[in-house]
């Protein structure tokens, strides 16, 4: 097991906290980064692999996230261990599970991330109410439904733009990980003008260089099928995904897919993390050496959380897709402006962004725990 304590730093994390329930199988962490803004907004990611590390990573990623977006909420983040295509009763006894055992914990709430939905979510509410993206059915706002963070990340795009030289009609795009994030993301970008050339999931990557109908694509992932059941392209190994020429590169899917060993094989324009921390660090200081603008993903996937939080508030879905679209343009525009200016990454303007402003709110604080 992780020493928690080799993951501190003067912002956190504030708790790491182990559930594990031998009889119905439940194994998973709950990292609550830094609540100084307010209490923790995360999701909770479902996968056989995850670890506490990863959850300390994704925390404070949600805790950078929601201070570049202004919100009034802190970081965190849970993960279950599991395999997300489990038989559907099973998966809610776990997610059941998992909101009981944290019933407690009020500076932690629930979300949808990798593995888990909006119905998921539903079984939290059921439990704790202490939840945000539910299904319209129970007063919410589906994030993942209308595409939340996709929505964000084509406005990010075009923002991007103004920094390139190119334009978005006919740029050829390449999403790896076509779930919630990333299928939005290719729908939203193809109506602006650009075309998929290549799009991948667990099963392996389809490509076709004069393009792909991301409707069919969509329909497919609903009927429970994979990107490579789609009949006019080319069927490519998941890690042919990296090697395909394209103009906009959108990581979707797990943590670290880009890191020093592979980034030289990425033959791209610019790269919009839909993903949280899909790139090391050293893997984006390479893309910046090769004129590759790379925007950081706690400033280009915040759409969802955007949303979430205003659900939390009682918002609507047309005021939470507006406040999306101004947060992230704003956000987009400063950070490629300063980074251009110091001739820094994007990540470092970023990061000196968001780290000012939870700084300051803590200085606010008697405590930073309650």
């Amino acid at each position: 097991m992780e020493n928690m304590f080799s993951f501190a730093d003067e912002l956190g994390p504030l708790k790491i906290i182990h559930v594990h329930e031998p009889g119905i199988g439940l194994k998973g962490v709950l990292v609550v980064d830094n609540v100084a803004k307010g209490p923790s907004i995360g999701g909770v990611r479902m996968a056989p692999d995850v670890t506490t590390e990863e959850c300390v990573r994704l925390a404070r990623a949600m805790t950078f996230k929601n201070a570049a977006a202004g919100l009034p909420h802190g970081g965190g983040k849970a993960i279950l261990v599991g395999d997300p295509k489990m038989p559907i009763a099973q998966k809610e006894t776990l997610i059941r599970g998992l909101a009981c055992a944290l019933r407690e914990v009020e500076q932690y709430i629930f979300a949808p991330d990798m593995g888990t939905n909006e119905e998921c979510m539903a079984w939290v509410k059921d439990e704790i109410d202490r939840v945000v993206a539910l299904p319209r059915e129970v007063g919410g706002i589906p994030l993942d439904e209308i595409g939340a963070t996709g929505w964000g990340i084509s406005h990010v795009v075009d923002e991007a733009m103004k920094f390139c030289d190119f334009d978005i009609h006919n740029a050829r795009l390449v999403v790896q990980g076509f779930g919630a994030v990333g299928k939005h993301a290719a729908r939203f970008l193809s109506q602006q003008g650009a075309i998929p050339v290549a799009v991948s999931d667990t099963s392996g990557t389809i490509y076709n260089a004069d393009g792909l109908d991301v409707n069919e694509l969509i329909a497919l992932k609903a009927e429970g099928k994979s990107v490579t059941d789609y009949a006019d392209g080319e069927k490519r190994s998941c890690e042919a995904i990296v090697d395909i020429e394209c103009d906009i590169w959108i990581p979707a899917a797990r943590p670290d897919v880009i890191h020093e060993d592979n980034v030289h094989r990425l033959n791209t324009k610019m790269v919009i993390e839909g993903a949280n921390i899909p790139i090391t660090y050293g893997a984006e200081k390479a893309l910046q050496d090769k004129g590759i603008l790379c925007v950081p993903d706690f400033i280009a996937n915040a759409g969802g959380v955007i949303c979430a939080a205003m659900e939390y508030q009682g918002a609507t879905q047309s005021a939470a897709l507006d406040s999306i679209e101004e947060k992230l343009r704003k956000n987009t525009q400063e950070v490629l402006s300063v980074a251009k200016r110091d001739q820094i990454l994007p990540r470092d303007a970023s990061l000196a962004m968001a780290r000012k402003r939870v700084e300051k709110a803590m200085s606010f604080r008697r405590w930073n725990i309650f």
